[in-house]
């Protein structure tokens, strides 16, 4: 075994973790070789760092918050609109802005066993998330003629799985060389007691670090680089789970590059002013997505625009990304458990705490954002979970709606 025992517990001991080998003499050596290399690759120091800095003080002073300008869609001319797309497609239809996909999660929330992109709706026929996303690339080809390279941050968890199912639906037509996977890394899931937990007597348990990790797993995977090579010059990154989420937006990229932005978002707007939803706001004059509890109760109409996760970067915003370190915030969740006699526990309320970087803090690098108001009737409907508001039934409804397919 080429990890040395005593001195991974020396390590455990000095981070009290020690419990992690609890079964270790029950283990078979392959089982202990995979434990020990899990082990040997946490960072110890930067797990507590993050547990300690989750708990300080997040507020925002008012005097620091101003409200963002936005574009309302609905209020622009039929000449604006035809001006701003037209800007848009002469970059699109060179094949210069490319596409990522965020679908590293599991459909659990669902109810359903596999990535959370093949969790299929029936239309009729059924359709999956992936093959919704992927119409839209079809589309623009129809159209235009161009194949647009589309890029799918995958997860440890369900890497695999997702490749074998677009092998299994031949890439839905797509051409094969222009989809491309890439891994989003993954940290360890501490209780609340902040040890680590066993997902089994062997193995760690991980969780992928957020939707903010795109930017450093997109350039390790050295796709940053072939971008360049390819003279793209735009990247659209949006989530799986919004089966009216416009993938390829003339519109939204040419008001972007006419105002000479660097970074852009689309929005919604907030109709319920009182809720615990996050709104764009400036903090400092840089653009963020703030906690609604940092506004005053007055002032709310002023910050009123919400996110849907749809996002353009340049490609010079993109490579500054990927050298930033974005916080990490602190999500307290369920989280099955091996016990201390070794058994699989499944709590009933949550009992660990799973950190993760959120996209939208890659905003407050930059001084200014083109944000746009769209209509969620047209552009939002998302599927988060099997009851609810936001459930596979409410998402087709509002499909079938904008497609006036009742």
């Amino acid at each position: 075994m080429d990890i040395d025992l005593h001195d991974t517990m020396q390590v455990l001991k000095k981070y009290n973790q020690e419990h992690l080998l609890a079964f270790f003499d029950e283990l078979t050596m392959s089982e202990k070789e995979t434990l020990l290399s899990q082990i040997h690759n946490i960072d110890f120091e930067k797990i507590n760092n993050l547990y300690i800095n989750s708990t300080m003080d997040d507020s925002i002073s008012y005097d620091r918050i101003s409200p963002i300008p936005f574009v309302d869609k609905s209020k622009l001319s039929t000449t604006e609109v035809e001006s701003f797309s037209q800007i848009g497609n002469e970059v699109i239809n060179k094949g210069k802005l490319a596409i990522i996909t965020l679908a590293g999660g599991q459909g659990t929330r669902l109810g359903y066993k596999g990535p959370k992109g093949s969790y299929e709706i029936d239309v009729p026929p059924k359709k999956s998330l992936f093959e919704f996303a992927c119409d839209n690339l079809k589309e623009l080809h129809r159209l235009t003629g161009t194949y647009l390279n589309w890029y799918i941050m995958t997860s440890p968890a369900n890497d695999l799985a997702t490749k074998d199912y677009f092998e299994h639906k031949n890439f839905f037509g797509y051409p094969k060389d222009k989809i491309k996977f890439f891994i989003q890394s993954t940290l360890p899931t501490i209780n609340v007691d902040t040890k680590v937990i066993l997902e089994t007597p062997y193995s760690v348990k991980s969780g992928s670090n957020g939707n903010g990790d795109v930017f450093k797993a997109f350039s390790s995977a050295g796709y940053i680089s072939e971008l360049e090579n390819n003279d793209i010059e735009w990247v659209f990154i949006g989530g799986i789970d919004n089966i009216l989420l416009k993938l390829v937006d003339p519109l939204f990229l040419g008001l972007t590059i006419s105002g000479n932005y660097q970074i852009a978002s689309k929005s919604i707007r907030k109709l319920d002013l009182n809720s615990p939803d996050w709104v764009f706001a400036n903090v400092d004059g840089c653009p963020h997505i703030i906690d609604p509890k940092n506004l005053q109760s007055n002032n709310l109409e002023n910050y009123n625009q919400k996110n849907i996760l749809a996002h353009l970067f340049s490609i010079s915003a993109l490579k500054k990304l990927a050298n930033v370190n974005l916080p990490y915030h602190r999500a307290f969740k369920k989280c099955d458990f091996i016990n201390a006699e070794g058994m699989k526990e499944v709590p009933t309320k949550p009992n660990s705490f799973k950190f993760e970087k959120f996209i939208f803090d890659a905003f407050s690098v930059f001084d200014r954002i083109l944000l746009l108001e769209v209509n969620p009737s047209e552009e939002f409907a998302p599927i988060k979970a099997f009851t609810g508001n936001e459930t596979p039934e409410t998402a087709l409804d509002l499909y079938k709606k904008y497609h006036h397919m009742e």
